[in-house]
């Protein structure tokens, strides 16, 4: 994930009373899928949300760890787990909500036979969405990687090319280059958002089974227990959100519900 520009708050500038649940989340899917349950689940249920969006990925867990929101739903765990080292917070993950399955895409080619050696490959340039987008290619045989490169791979772990290129770009960056470059690896947010659809659209996809990406709702640490964040992660798991999440994004994002792994 890329820090980007903060884009502000969202929903519900009241709502500033203890009742009232704040969290903060990125555009799409996240507030879409909390303003699902805001409108649909959770005032049956006695719980109030503000909705707070942000297109940043360093500012919704500062303002988690300050107490300024509640809570987030922005990220995965291997990104909280490189924050928390480097920033010092203390974000704890509360249950897991969706994946977004990072693909392969190319506008020049029809199958991945078709990407191989002289063709040039955009991937994200972040620590954790470079190394995911590398394993992804070496899965599918595209590039060997180093023995031992880890979650945060860089180009530098690759002990084959087999020819390709590569241009590194930020992560919401991307998808803008497809026409300048074979093939791309796109976050499955910013393939929405391109209206891209990674059950449809990809050369190749990340799968869903123990992927270690899903997203899920996080607060600070001490807060788990708190009732309103209680409710909340049961309404996110719940039927009526697994439906919502399949209706909508048609396997651009999949619901991945249960705890969050260590």
């Amino acid at each position: 994930m890329v820090p980007l520009a903060l884009i502000g708050y969202g929903i519900g500038q009241g709502g500033e009373d203890k009742q009232t649940l704040k969290v903060a989340a990125s555009p799409t899917p996240h507030a879409e899928i909390l303003e699902y349950v805001q409108k649909h689940l959770a005032e049956k249920e006695g719980l109030k949300l503000d909705i707070r969006k942000f297109n940043d990925y360093v500012v919704p867990n500062t303002a988690t760890e300050s107490g300024e929101v509640d809570a987030n739903f922005f990220q995965h765990k291997p990104y909280l787990d490189d924050f928390n080292k480097k920033q010092n917070t203390h974000i704890r993950p509360v249950v897991n909500v969706e994946l977004e399955p990072l693909g392969l895409y190319s506008k020049k080619e029809k199958s991945l036979k078709g990407i191989g050696s002289g063709d040039t490959v955009a991937v994200p340039n972040d620590s954790t969405n470079e190394g995911r987008s590398l394993h992804l290619l070496a899965e599918h045989g595209l590039i060997k990687l180093k023995p031992g490169a880890g979650q945060e791979a860089t180009l530098g772990d690759i002990a084959d090319t087999k020819g390709l290129k590569f241009k590194e770009l930020e992560a919401a960056a991307v998808p803008r280059a497809l026409d300048d470059v074979d093939a791309a690896v796109i976050n499955g947010n910013y393939a929405v958002d391109a209206e891209l659809n990674p059950a449809k659209d990809a050369l190749v996809a990340e799968q869903a089974k123990g992927n270690p990406y899903a997203n899920f709702l996080a607060v600070k640490d001490g807060k788990q227990h708190d009732p309103r964040i209680e409710k909340l992660a049961e309404l996110l798991n719940s039927k009526q959100v697994k439906k919502f999440i399949q209706d909508k994004y048609q396997g651009a994002i999949e619901p991945v519900f249960g705890p969050v792994g260590s």
